[in-house]
Parts: structure tokens; C-alpha cells; sequence
């Protein structure tokens, strides 16, 4: 047999020997040159299909908006699970006939008209998603807005975007209560009960189950522009209070799409336990699921010790997270048959290289699909490789669709470094510099809602030549000689931490109510072992006033989030300025917490005993130790 194998290679033509010799020289070349050729390629015909599907949309002049398509879906698979909420299944039939209730009834009682804008503050639950597809129904403009953000925060938040309307979940009352003295009159209040305590506040829930299941008429929801507002998702921008950041209805298709560009399915089953205000669970995950068809399992709110069991109690298939997230999980005691899930692939961002590495390895083959993009954002990365740490790559196609940059970047000036042409630089492949994205036609920067100060804040001109426009997203990024993407630190007054942006304009602000604070210096600190960063407040005193650690406790814990109260303070005689009279930061932020090294009095928010007690050396090393949890 085998002499018969060698006549035949002697008698096989020359050229076919060649040719097979010189596409395996190729092969490897490709590998060793191009190792992600193929990768790259795939990933941009998806981009590139996806994008042609929305261009002919343009071109017909009817947009085939996310909510088009669920009605769609409704009626192709009336009986197929959309949303499964603490055991109870509700189809997709199920959630379009309780939204067109809730349209009806703001047809009807609302006074509503197209475009006008209705702000919606409630929790994760089911009600959350028929409310915002009732509304979209309308052609309402939706605001999400953030249920743990308090008081006078909060009350800015509803009057940046001009609502006709605030629906409040049955379970946010509380909140209510705080802002309803202070809230707009021409502000109508309608809340998720069938009666109502409240004067002047209208009920919802009583009102819904009376009301007519028909569709309302659709060309209340046509839409012709891709480009026109459909929700408004409030951020924690660089500066001051949140902001309501202006989504069209192109930037709900490119979110939406998000989940099938990684590889996922109508068969897939989705595990959103990510707050619904925020853009990954409500763009990202219920969109998504709406892009494919597919079924997902929301939760009231994310429980580390629950998750594995929810997952493998629903089969769940697919996940979102955030850095945090995929820490707590790795933080749970360890249990048997934790690799015994049918989980395939995790969506979402910020999750460190170690935490990257320690949860593949505790939970078993999951695809780490770890992405870029602001909620504001006309630039997303993809890591469509797996490359752990990165946030995607790019390539020379990708930066003819997305063009963007990395610039020079002056921390102590806090702005882009300028030659002395007047003109901004790029940095070298490895260094960080500040990720700006050029806006154009096909990549427009929406802004915000409101102030318009605050849209034109973002934007950097003449950056490379004159009249060229570029959104600055207030990243630091790295790119290495692989074109991998990997994201370095926030600039400005931000710092991230569990999942959240703080501002420390907003919590100086809140501080410095305080009849006994002269001034507050917010920043955030290291913690070994933590994802992003602390908080700390630098203060100075009044004369003759002492610190009253009971009174800034109850008032951090009142006019605050959770997250954005400050976790350590430091009392100092006199407050550091920059050049450009700023408060200085960077010296504080090297120094941290560590009363080893660090003179003035230090004092940490002890959350078991509810106060803000002296930070000795004994509580630094229980910290860093994670004896005390933060």
C-alpha cells in the first residue's frame, strides 16, 4: 500500500505539489504574522453586515426600531419566554399586551403627545420594561432614572430632562417622598400602586388592569430618523451631578446588537442581574435578547450567593457582568460542581486580568466577551479574541468605519497636550493617552439633555487640522504592537467604584452642607484586591468648629448612594491647590490611606457599626487584609 502511495506522488503534476507547498507557507505565514486574521475578518463582516442592515433602513426611510421588532416577535412567538422574574414566566405575547395596557392608559389619562419625554424611576422587575415599552409606544422619550440617587440629585436629574410625567415603582416611594415637596408642579406623578397616600399623585397599577390590551395605533411609534431621541440614560460625567446623556434610536440598534456580534442566539437564555437604568442591562441585555429573539432571566438585584444556582435552576447560557461582579463571585466560598452550569459566554467590561484568570479557572470554559463603550459613546471595542485584560483590538479596516485616536495627555493641566503648532499628539504603541473618537455623519455625538455647556464640554476642535471634530471620552487607554486595546484609568473628577462612576464635584458638594466643613477634596484611593477605586475626602474644618462624626455619617448615608459615600477621611489644616487655583489631587491620591505614613487624622465608614470610626493601624491591616469588607 504504501509503495503504491509513493508511485502515485511521483506521478502528481509538479504544479499541484507547488501549489500545495505554497498555501501551507502562506498558512504559516498567516499564523505567525497574522494570528488573528481570520478573527478580525469575521468580527468586521459582522460590523459591516449589521451596518448595511441599518443603511438600507435609512435608505427606505422606515426605521426597523427594537421595539419594531419585538412586536414582530410577539406575533411570530407569541408563547416563547421573554422575561423569567423570580420563577413566574412572562412570554413574549404576555409583555406586549401588558405594554399596550400601559399606552392605553397614558393615552387615555396622560395627555401624552409624541416625543414628549416621561421619566421612570424603578427597580429591576417586570413592570420596569412594560412601562418603557408602553411609553416607546407612544413615542415617548424615556428617561431611566437612577433609584439610588437622592434628594436634591435627584430632583436635578428630573428637571434636566423635562418630563410631562414621573412613574415611580411601588417600592421607591420613599424617594418620592423626599423629592415631592421640592418636585416641579407641571411634573404629573404617577406611581406603580391601586391607591395612593400621596396628594395629587395618580395611581398606575389599578388603572393597567382596567385597561384595553388592542395595540395603539402605530404611527405613534413610527420612526423616520435614526438619528431622533428615544431614551435618555443618565451618567456620571466627568463634572457636577449625573447627566441625561440623549440615545437615539441608532445607538439602541448598535447596543442591541451587542450580544449577537459576540455569538449569541435566539436559543441562548440571558442572565441580566445588572440595574435595568443602566445601558448594558437595558440596551445591551433587553435589547439584545430583543435582536435575537431569545429569552431572558431578570433579577431584582445581584446576590453572589444566588447566582450559580439561578443559572443552573433557568439553564441559563448567557451572562452580564461587570468587574465587580466576576470578583464577588470569585470572593464566594468555594462549593462542589461549580463548573456544572451550561453558562457559555459572560458580556460585559472592567473585570481585572487576575479576577479574568481566577474565574475561568473556578467556573469552567465561559468566553470572557469583555468590550469598550460609553453610554454617551460614538466609539465601542470589542474583544472578539478572548485576549485576557484587553478591551478589543483594532486593525487598519476598523479605523476607516471608527475612527479614533489615543493623544498626549497632561495630568497635572488636565487636558490634552498641544505642540506648539497648536495641535494635538498621538502617543506611541504602549503608552496611554486619552481615547477621543472622531465625530462625523455616520458617528455622530448626541450630548446631553439640558445644559448645553455640558455637550460641548466633550467635544475637542482642531485636534489634528482645522474644523476637524472629536468626542473625548475622558479614557486613558493603551495600545499595544499587536493592536490590542486595554483601558488604563478615567481622567478628570471621576472614579469608578462598585460598578458605579462617582463624581467627586457631587459629593464635595453634598460635604461641604455641612455647617462644620469649610471645604472637601473627593478622590478616590487603591485597595489592594478591589476593582477601581475608594472614596476619600480631604476636609478642612471652619474655625473654631470640630469634626462631628455622627452628624457626617447620617448626612453621607441620607443625601448619597451607597457607593459614591466616602469610605475615608482625612482632616487636614490647609488644602493643597494647583497653579490654575484647582484643588490638588495627586499628591493625596499617592499618599492614600496608610496611617503609617500619613500624619493627619484618617477615618474610615465602619458599615457594621453604622459610623465612621478612627483608622489605626490595627483597621489599615484588617483592610488590606480583608478581615473588614468594604
Amino acid at each position: 500500500m504504501g509503495g503504491w502511495n509513493n508511485r502515485y506522488l511521483l506521478q502528481m503534476p509538479a504544479w499541484v505539489a507547488g501549489a500545495a507547498a505554497g498555501l501551507l507557507s502562506l498558512h504559516l505565514i498567516q499564523k505567525l504574522l497574522f494570528p488573528y486574521f481570520w478573527a478580525d475578518l469575521r468580527y468586521l463582516l459582522k460590523v459591516l453586515m449589521y451596518g448595511l442592515r441599518v443603511e438600507m433602513y435609512r435608505l427606505r426611510g422606515r426605521i426597523v426600531t427594537v421595539l419594531d421588532k419585538f412586536v414582530k416577535l410577539a406575533e411570530k412567538q407569541p408563547h416563547k419566554p421573554f422575561l423569567i422574574y423570580e420563577g413566574k414566566v412572562h412570554t413574549y405575547r404576555d409583555v406586549d399586551r401588558r405594554s399596550n395596557r400601559v399606552a392605553q392608559v397614558f393615552l387615555h389619562h396622560g395627555a401624552l403627545k409624541k416625543g414628549d419625554t416621561v421619566a421612570l424611576l424603578m427597580g429591576n422587575e417586570p413592570d420596569f420594561i412594560h412601562v418603557w415599552f408602553g411609553l416607546a409606544k407612544l413615542g415617548c422619550v424615556v428617561a431611566f432614572l437612577n433609584f439610588n440617587v437622592r434628594s436634591r440629585s435627584l430632583l436635578h436629574c428630573v428637571s434636566s430632562c423635562e418630563p410631562k410625567i414621573l412613574v415611580v415603582g411601588a417600592d421607591l416611594l420613599e424617594t418620592l417622598e423626599e423629592i415631592l415637596p421640592n418636585l416641579q408642579k407641571d411634573v404629573s406623578v404617577w406611581i406603580m400602586t391601586k391607591d395612593s397616600t400621596f396628594p395629587s399623585v395618580h395611581t398606575l397599577l389599578d388603572k393597567i388592569e382596567a385597561a384595553s390590551e388592542d395595540p395603539v395605533p402605530a404611527n405613534r411609534h413610527s420612526a423616520n430618523n435614526l438619528k431622533s431621541s428615544v431614551l435618555y440614560i443618565f451618567t456620571s460625567g466627568t463634572t457636577g451631578l449625573p447627566k441625561a446623556a440623549v440615545i437615539s434610536h441608532m445607538q439602541v440598534l448598535k447596543g442591541a446588537a451587542g450580544l449577537w456580534a459576540f455569538g449569541a442566539t435566539a436559543e441562548d437564555i440571558i442572565y441580566i442581574t445588572l440595574p435595568l437604568y443602566h445601558s448594558a442591562a437595558s440596551l445591551l441585555g433587553i435589547g439584545g435578547c430583543v435582536e435575537l429573539g431569545a429569552t431572558c432571566v431578570l433579577k431584582k438585584k445581584f446576590s453572589a450567593s444566588q447566582f450559580w444556582s439561578d443559572c443552573k435552576k433557568y439553564n441559563v447560557t448567557v451572562i452580564q457582568y461587570i468587574g465587580e461582579l466576576c470578583r464577588y463571585l470569585c470572593s464566594q466560598p468555594v462549593k462542589e460542581g461549580e463548573k456544572n452550569h451550561k453558562v457559555r459566554l459572560a458580556v460585559g467590561n472592567g473585570v481585572r486580568n487576575d479576577v479574568w484568570r481566577e474565574f475561568l479557572n473556578r467556573f469552567g470554559a465561559v468566553k470572557i466577551c469583555e468590550f469598550y463603550g460609553a453610554t454617551e459613546g460614538n466609539i465601542c471595542f470589542m474583544n472578539h479574541t478572548g485576549k485576557i485584560g484587553s478591551v478589543g483590538r483594532t486593525n487598519f479596516f476598523y479605523k476607516l468605519f471608527f475612527a479614533f485616536d489615543l493623544i498626549k495627555y497632561d495630568f497635572q493641566k488636565d487636558e490634552p497636550i498641544r505642540n506648539k503648532h497648536g495641535w494635538c499628539e498621538k502617543v506611541k504603541k504602549g503608552e496611554a493617552g486619552l481615547l477621543i473618537s472622531k465625530v462625523n455623519a455616520k458617528n455622530p455625538f448626541f450630548g446631553y439633555a439640558g445644559n448645553k455647556s455640558h455637550t460641548e464640554k466633550k467635544l475637542l476642535c482642531e485636534v489634528f487640522k482645522k474644523g476637524d471634530l472629536y468626542f473625548n471620552t475622558g479614557d486613558l487607554m493603551v495600545q499595544d504592537h499587536e493592536n490590542f486595546l486595554y483601558f488604563w484609568d478615567r481622567i478628570g473628577d471621576t472614579f469608578r467604584w462598585k460598578g458605579e462612576n462617582v463624581a467627586t464635584t457631587e459629593v464635595s458638594d453634598v460635604i461641604v452642607m455641612l455647617d462644620f466643613i469649610q471645604e472637601a477634596n473627593v478622590y478616590g484611593v487603591s485597595v489592594p484586591d478591589h476593582e477601581g477605586k475608594a472614596g476619600m475626602a480631604s476636609l478642612i474644618l471652619k474655625q473654631n468648629t470640630s469634626l462631628d462624626l455622627e452628624q457626617m455619617y447620617k448626612h453621607v448615608v441620607t443625601y448619597l448612594p451607597s457607593y459614591a459615600c466616602p469610605l475615608f477621611l482625612r482632616v487636614q489644616e490647609k488644602m493643597e491647590i494647583t497653579g490654575t487655583f484647582k484643588q490638588q489631587k495627586f499628591r493625596l491620591v499617592d499618599e492614600g490611606f496608610n496611617p503609617s505614613t500619613v500624619t493627619d487624622p484618617l477615618y474610615f465608614l465602619d458599615n457594621s457599626k453604622k459610623a465612621y470610626v478612627l483608622l489605626t493601624k490595627e483597621v489599615h491591616e484588617m483592610i488590606l487584609s480583608g478581615k473588614i469588607k468594604l
